[in-house]
């Protein structure tokens, strides 16, 4: 009896295996038709898309890397044209006073003004608040600039020797300096200062040594004093 039972309910478990096996190909069978289906669908989709739709697609990405490369470039020529412009203000040039008399370069244009302080315009004075102030003429031979200086001159600073002074001008003509080098040296001349003394003809480094400093705003263009005096007329 216990047997017969047992056996019976072998044959069960048997029978219930076999039906969910073949339940679990059906099902295995069923998920790769699906898949295949679905798959077979998204391709007949996509081949059914209109190919206007496609070109558009490719012409907005087109589009965005055009307005990408154009915005950097942009980019790029505005930070090239900052960088310019503060080098540029950044520079400071030299000018000699016969410079500054041919053009003017502008009241917010910081430059180093260099020459010669005239003999006699040297004249020391305290501002309201209490501070050393220097005032003192410039020049070069055919020009000179009227400088105004806060603060303690140079201990070599003196009357007909080079200077050299970083500042303004302003537009009253007056060279406001922010800075005052100097050198004590009969025979030292700024190169800068040699350079105005050539080009007026003041001096001709072929003929020798520069002239004395403290000469040089009594001189005379150096064509002019080498010029043939004209022969006097008869009877005079």
């Amino acid at each position: 009896m216990w047997r017969e039972r047992r056996c019976r309910y072998d044959a069960t478990l048997v029978a219930r295996g076999d039906f969910l096996g073949a339940r679990g190909v059906r099902l295995r069978r069923h998920g790769r038709a699906g898949g295949a289906a679905a798959r077979g669908g998204q391709a007949a989709a996509r081949a059914a898309r209109p190919a206007g739709k496609e070109a558009g697609v490719k012409l907005s990405r087109k589009r965005r890397r055009l307005w990408i490369v154009v915005l950097a470039g942009l980019g790029l020529g505005t930070a090239t044209a900052l960088a310019l412009t503060a080098f540029q203000d950044n520079l400071v040039f030299f000018l000699a006073p016969s410079d500054i008399a041919a053009r003017h370069p502008g009241p917010e244009r910081a430059f180093r003004l260099g020459g010669l302080v005239e003999a006699g315009s040297l004249q020391r004075d305290q501002t309201p608040d209490g501070k050393p102030e220097a005032r003192f003429r410039v020049t070069d031979g055919p020009a000179a600039i009227p400088v105004t200086y806060v603060g303690v001159l140079p201990d070599l600073f003196r009357e007909g020797q080079g200077v050299v002074a970083l500042g303004k001008l302003g537009p009253d003509g007056l060279f406001r300096a922010s800075e005052v080098l100097a050198r004590h040296d009969e025979t030292y001349m700024p190169p800068e200062v040699a350079d105005a003394l050539k080009r007026t003809g003041h001096w001709d480094p072929a003929k020798g040594a520069p002239p004395p400093a403290a000469s040089w705003n009594t001189l005379e263009p150096a064509a002019a004093s080498a010029a043939p005096a004209k022969p006097a007329r008869p009877g005079t």
